[in-house]
Formats: structure tokens, sequence, C-alpha cells
């Protein structure tokens, strides 16, 4: 059974710098990386040719990066006897670049951040071809343990990269904090200003209801009666014999239904007088304000409409 593998995993042997800071010293990212046995490292090389600004990575590894250097996933673990990493970001054809393809292509990349690495790697080529060989300085603070590895010091270049690096995160992420701390104080004020919106709206609900249940609960208007319409009628005007006998007959009609609706026929058939008589008793009630005129009926009819009672 194969064994599996973590993308966290390290090597077994010590490492004069740590592979994390090395990368990240060199790219200016933390990329993804998988640590074989043998302590050699495999980075996806999508990650890398995204992190040092290369927009085709086909093309990019062709022209950087020699074969023996890259290779998919599945081979590379498959050669150590170890499965695929879980994951659907681990796809058994994700191309992995070694630690030198990773270099190759940093070399060839034109963002800043790479330019104290590039610098490094130059003052190590120059030494090489002076003295014949460079060698990173001991630390100066060894560890307390004799049989313990030696510590080196991070070549200055890398340390000022990642340094330089780490204080760009760190406002960063003071930005981001900033930003998140406006947004929730912008979602604090529209909460609260929803929150009055709706009280105010809860109160005049509120008050809505109250009138309407006073409305509901409030004595109904009290009932006007013909005794009562002749008798407001009798303070307005002096009523005369014909006057009294139009009065008598349309009040009842206006104490129920507000309005009149009869011809000056019906009104004249029903007091005895001429139509002419009674359009002139009318006329007067209207002068003395008992009724007013409404307009008429499709058929003709006049329209009469009943004049509020003087108050007391």
């Amino acid at each position: 059974m194969n064994k599996h593998i973590q993308p966290s995993d390290t090597a077994a042997r010590h490492e004069a710098i740590d592979i994390g800071d090395f990368v990240f010293g060199a790219t200016g990212a933390r990329i993804r990386r998988l640590t074989m046995p043998d302590g050699s490292h495999w980075f996806p090389a999508v990650d890398v040719c995204k992190r040092l600004g290369y927009t085709t990575p086909k093309k990019t590894l062709v022209d950087h990066v020699p074969e023996r250097h890259r290779d998919s996933l599945e081979t590379v673990t498959g050669g150590h006897g170890l499965s695929v990493p879980a994951g659907r970001e681990w796809r058994r054809d994700l191309q992995l670049i070694d630690l030198h393809g990773l270099i190759l292509l940093v070399n060839g990349s034109t963002k800043p951040s790479c330019l104290p690495f590039k610098q490094w790697v130059s003052e190590v080529i120059v030494t090489v071809q002076s003295t014949g060989s460079y060698a990173l300085p001991r630390a100066e603070t060894q560890p307390p343990v004799p049989a313990a590895p030696a510590a080196y010091a991070m070549p200055a270049q890398v340390a000022d990269a990642i340094v330089r690096l780490e204080e760009r995160n760190i406002r960063l992420d003071e930005q981001f904090a900033a930003v998140q701390r406006e947004t929730l104080e912008n979602r604090r004020e529209t909460l609260i200003a929803h929150q009055a919106a709706t009280r105010a709206m809860e109160r005049i609900a509120d008050r809505l209801d109250a009138l309407l249940a006073d409305r509901s609960t409030a004595p109904p208007p009290r009932t006007t009666t013909p005794d009562a319409v002749l008798a407001d009628w009798k303070s307005r005007m002096s009523v005369t014999e014909d006057v009294w006998a139009v009065a008598v007959t349309i009040a009842p009609a206006l104490a129920a239904d507000g309005e009149l609706r009869q011809s000056l026929e019906s009104i004249a058939t029903r007091t005895g007088l001429t139509e002419h008589r009674v359009n002139e008793c009318l006329r007067f009630m209207r002068k003395h304000a008992c009724i007013h005129a409404r307009g008429s009926t499709v058929d003709g009819v006049p329209v009469y409409g009943l004049t509020p009672a003087r108050p007391l």
C-alpha cells in the first residue's frame, strides 16, 4: 500500500536556510510545496508562475525550466512510493517544479520583489568565480547542544526581502482590518437607522390602531328625526301655511336620507298646492338655508340636501 504524504511534510536532514523562508524571500509569497523523503522540494508550477507574474504557465515552463526539473504530481509522488495528496487542488496531472526550477523562474521574473534574491544569487556566483567556493556565515548564536547541527545566518539580501515583505503584509493586514472596521461601523449605523425607522413605523401603526379603536367604540351619530328637522326650520324662517305644508311633506325624506328626490308634481299632489307654489316654497326654504340644491336626477327631478341643524 502506498504511503500518503502531506503538503507540509519536511525533510529529515537539516537545511542551512529554512525552505519556507528561502522561497518566501525568493518569490515574495508563501507557496504550496511537497517535500519528498529524500529532502527534495516540489512546488505547483501554476502557483509559482502566478506569484512571479507569468501569464502563460505552460509556455513559461518550456522556456525557463528543463524537463528534469519539472514533472507531474502523480509521477513525482509515485517515484517515492507515495499516493497523491487528498484535495481537489492536488490533481494527478498537476505540473510540479523542483527548487532548481523555482530559482530559474525567479531569475527570469521582472517583479521588483525578486530583485534582492537575484542580487544574492549574483553575489554567490561572483564569489565562487573568485574564490572557488561560497559558504553562509555561521549565526552569532549557536545551539547550546554540541551535537546539534550548526546554525547559519541568512543572507542579508534574503533577510531584508523577508522583512520588507512581512512589513508589507502587516500593512495590508492593518488596511484590511481598517476596512473591516469601517464596514462594520457602516453596517451598525445602517442597522440603527433601520431600527429607528422600524420603531417610528410601529408608533404610527399603534396610533392608527388607537384611532380606529376610538372610532369603533365611539357612540353612533344621533339620528335626525322629522320633528327635529321641522323644529330647526322654524328657528330659521317665518313659516306660512303653504311653506309649512311643504316642510311637513319633505321633512321625513330629508331626515331619513339626508336628501330629497321628489318631483314638484308629487309634492303638489300631496300638499294640494300648485307646482308653481311648491317651487316658490322650496326657493324660500333654500333662501333661509333649510335645504340646498344638489342638482337633478337623469329624469330632471331636482335634488335637495338637508342643511345641518344649527348647534344649540
